[in-house]
């Protein structure tokens, strides 16, 4: 796509600092790290998020995900990390192409502090989860 950033970042048009690559996925740091080592792993192939992707797609991007995190970790020896997918612009997707976070985390590094849960009221569950069935129909 013309105007997908991502787009023109495997088209060459755009420079990046390149992690790894093949014909089908590119992985790059990301300009904006939450930490040192935060990679961007993309298919080749313009998708805009998971649900819409082709799945053959996806696989060839998760095939090579967990070589590329892993060396993202050893190489920032890190104690862990996150892997991300923002999915719509509610959830924090700002490029729509289809992209991975890979997020090096050390203990207690104050990333991701707090995770929002709550407990839901009671039936609220199988409610949502009978609305979650019927949708894969």
């Amino acid at each position: 796509m013309d105007d997908c950033v991502f787009c023109r970042m495997v088209a060459g048009e755009i420079p990046v600092v390149k992690v790894y690559e093949d014909p089908a996925v590119l992985a790059f740091l990301d300009i904006g790290p939450v930490s040192d080592g935060h990679a961007l792993v993309i298919p080749k192939a313009h998708c805009a998020m998971v649900h819409e992707s082709d799945p053959e797609i996806l696989a060839e991007v998760w095939r090579r995900l967990g070589r590329i995190a892993g060396a993202i970790v050893a190489a920032m020896d890190a104690d862990g990390y996150n892997v991300l997918c923002n999915n719509g612009r509610a959830a924090g997707q700002v490029v729509d192409h289809l992209h991975f976070h890979i997020i090096p985390r050390r203990t207690g590094d104050g990333v991701f502090e707090r995770w929002p849960a709550y407990k839901y009221r009671e039936g609220r569950i199988a409610e949502i989860a009978e609305k979650i069935r019927k949708s894969l129909i």
